[in-house]
């Protein structure tokens, strides 16, 4: 298979915008998901963690529905879905879901950074719009019901990215029950290495702050789940038999998406992160430039899967 026929042929239906698409919003589920954790912690605005958040979290579900729109073969009629729900459309309520997450990151991001919004508003506008800051008081009591309710939609962002794949019912690798976990997962995976790399970078964090060495914990029990659903994703195909099992061999048994799966998500986003973290020195694990590669690899590693499952995933239909 040449990379032109990899990435065109006669079963075809969503294409690479949607991987990136996938892949963004898996971002935002999973650094979300970080963050109200961390600040259960007693972490707050000072951590770089929540402060990449802050900018992670909104700005990848913006990019990732902008590039949905501009796919779309009329854009301008995206408004009706902004507003006519249908609940029969897995889309459409992925849409719904998208407004009340972002309405719920917003107002707990203005809670974390009350302190901020409030001095930059008496700075720039002096008196005006100071109602502002009562109503973000009043949004500060219930912080503790909105931090639960944040997490659950985060957690339903993540899982909304795979069962939008599944619900492709006539390609027997995309119409499986595990898909959902493991976007769910994987974002988490790519949450712990975008917030990594932005506040180390940007924010300057310590290598040893609360909150890198709080999302550092999660790196290898997330991967160690993420591979056991891989295992148990293709096993689930091998044991369907007839098309399933032929769709699992036509994904990872030859040819190019092949490749990319063992040398691309298995090998640069798994094995290499790892074996960079047994074999390089302490000294050398302290630096940025180590951190911004590993968690680079890792990135790109989940992107990949996500190119993998939406394009192999479309090569074998029922």
């Amino acid at each position: 298979m040449t990379m032109q026929e990899a990435f065109h042929f006669p079963s075809l239906v969503w294409d690479w915008p949607i991987a990136i698409y996938l892949f963004l919003l898996g971002i935002s589920a999973g650094a979300t998901t970080l963050s109200v954790l961390l600040r259960r912690k007693g972490a707050g605005s000072e951590s770089g963690i929540i402060k990449a958040t802050a900018i992670l979290a909104p700005v990848s579900v913006v990019l990732g529905l902008l590039i949905l729109i501009f796919h779309l073969a009329r854009p301008w009629t995206f408004w009706k879905l902004m507003f006519h729900y249908q609940f029969d459309s897995v889309m459409s309520m992925g849409v719904m879901l998208f407004q009340v997450y972002m309405a719920v990151l917003f107002a707990w991001l203005a809670v974390v950074f009350r302190t901020e919004i409030e001095t930059m508003r008496s700075r720039l506008l002096k008196e005006k719009f100071a109602f502002v800051d009562d109503l973000i008081a009043w949004v500060a009591r219930i912080e503790r019901l909105l931090a639960p309710l944040l997490l659950l939609l985060a957690v339903l962002l993540g899982a909304y990215t795979g069962f939008l794949l599944s619900a492709l019912k006539t390609y027997p690798l995309l119409n499986n029950p595990v898909l959902p976990v493991l976007f769910l997962i994987s974002g988490v995976s790519s949450g712990i290495a975008s917030t990594i790399l932005l506040a180390v970078t940007l924010f300057k964090e310590n290598h040893h702050s609360q909150g890198v060495s709080f999302v550092h914990r999660f790196e290898r029990p997330v991967l160690a789940v993420e591979v056991l659903l891989l295992v148990c994703f293709f096993t689930g195909l091998y044991f369907g038999g007839g098309q399933k099992e032929a769709a699992m061999w036509a994904a990872i048994g030859s040819g190019f998406w092949a490749q990319v799966f063992w040398l691309g998500v298995v090998g640069i986003g798994m094995l290499l992160p790892q074996l960079l973290a047994l074999l390089a020195p302490a000294p050398l694990r302290a630096k940025n430039g180590y951190l911004v590669l590993v968690c680079s690899l890792t990135l790109v590693g989940i992107l990949l899967l996500r190119y993998f499952v939406l394009y192999a995933g479309q090569m074998t239909v029922v």
